[in-house]
């Protein structure tokens, strides 16, 4: 039996302990142990929807746990210590509910490194004391706090309230559309003042000359215009020099008020990069071959946005997406799982489009080679169901077609009794 250890829970990680556990694990033929700090797994693309306070994490989750016990792998809730590539061992401290924090030893013949990436704030000064980050629920939800309680003291004082978001990536334009529209609830619900909504002063600063530069053209070109139709302000080509707690600097001279930032400008690999003995890129990113495997030890292998891989098509890194890390799962449970002996292809990204949700103001995006080399333009209920259903195709395989319905149903209900606004 071979023991295959996976560090770090998300879309790769999940996917891949899920798909192993299905066929190893259940049929005893292997070990599969999951290894995150978090007891829940949640789809990081809809971060900025908890930030925004429109959705509540707790009925999104997926349970490790659950999931372990029902697909074959085993789970351990902890923080990785110290990875032994000689010893071929990882040390674990394990988070125990009650109880003191033990450490455990685990054992592998395959490691695979899945843990994800943090913020990259490129050195700017003042970014990372000043900005909030949107990487993991619990910042989403220190954003929500934050952002939910700055409203609240602007409206009763009838002051103004400016918000600078850096980076028009996804991330970006996705949380703004989302704070104008929990700040048109709070209107409607009337928690705050008719004349609120002309308060409250978004702006969205971006280094690259247009919104979301590595999406096509025309799809960056009409979540501008819808940006700039709900009031979001965009400035582009527009760097960031420093950041206080009150205002963003940027390297032209401009200061813009701000009483919240939140950079969503970049990522790089986690702390843990750098005690691994592995080669990394300049984003402490773990550099891996055509089959995901580390320049350094054959038997470590790395996916989804800790990892740097060059698509051989087009000579360019592979995005740090859910679509990505979704692909990277999926080949690297073939490879795992062939026979021995067996030659394995390479990995190869294919990007099928993206999309891009701005809430109730609308959904845009581009579906590559929808139509043979065609690409197809998409917005409307077409684009919002394209992007609903990438989010709900996950979780049906995870956890089944009717735990999914279920799951769904569930939301749509709570809908019809709760305000739409997160409060607590």
């Amino acid at each position: 039996m071979q023991s295959i250890v996976i560090v770090g829970g998300g879309v790769a990680g999940l996917e891949l302990a899920t798909r192993l556990g299905r066929t190893l694990g259940k049929k005893g033929q292997g070990r599969v142990v999951l290894v995150d700090r978090a007891p829940t797994h949640f789809w990081k693309p809809l971060l900025h929807s908890v930030a925004a306070g429109t959705i509540d994490p707790a009925v999104h989750h997926i349970d490790y746990a659950r999931q372990a016990m029902d697909n074959g792998f085993e789970f351990v809730c902890g923080d990785v210590m110290n990875v032994d590539r000689n010893g071929q061992s990882v040390t674990v401290r394990r988070h125990l509910p009650h109880a003191a924090s033990t450490e455990i030893v685990l054992a592998y013949d395959r490691l695979v490194l899945s843990y994800g990436a943090v913020t990259n704030f490129f050195g700017v000064p003042g970014a990372a004391d000043h900005c909030l980050s949107l990487d993991t629920v619990a910042q989403a939800e220190a954003f929500r706090k934050r952002f939910l309680d700055r409203c609240l003291s602007a409206d009763m004082a009838r002051q103004s309230l400016d918000i600078v978001i850096v980076g028009a990536g996804p991330t970006g334009v996705e949380l703004a559309a989302d704070l104008r529209h929990t700040v048109e609830t709070l209107v409607r619900f009337r928690v705050s003042h008719s004349e609120f909504k002309r308060d409250v002063r978004i702006r969205i600063v971006e280094r690259a000359n247009r919104v979301l530069p590595g999406l096509d053209p025309e799809v960056s070109a009409e979540v501008a215009r819808k940006l700039a139709s709900i009031g979001v302000e965009i400035c582009t080509d527009t760097a960031v020099a420093e950041v206080t707690d009150n205002a963003v600097y940027t390297t032209d001279g401009r200061r813009f008020a701000s009483a919240i930032t939140v950079w969503a400008a970049g990522v790089q690999g986690a702390a843990l990069a750098g005690h691994l003995g592995l080669a990394l890129s300049r984003n402490q990113q773990i550099l891996v071959d055509k089959h995901l495997q580390t320049m350094d030890d054959a038997k470590v292998f790395a996916m989804g946005d800790c990892s740097n891989i060059v698509n051989p098509q087009r000579r360019a890194m592979v995005p740090p997406s859910a679509q990505a890390a979704r692909q990277q799962a999926i080949y690297l449970a073939g490879h795992l799982l062939r026979p021995e002996g067996k030659r394995m292809r390479s990995f190869r990204y294919r990007d099928y489009g993206a999309m891009v949700s701005l809430g109730p103001f609308g959904t845009v995006g581009i579906l590559l080679r929808a139509i043979g080399s065609r690409n197809v333009h998409v917005s409307g209920a077409v684009a919002k169901l394209a992007y609903l259903w990438s989010y709900q195709r996950y979780v049906m395989f995870n956890v089944g077609t009717v735990r999914m319905l279920g799951q769904m149903l569930g939301r749509w209900m709570l809908s019809k009794t709760a305000t739409p606004i997160k409060w607590q």
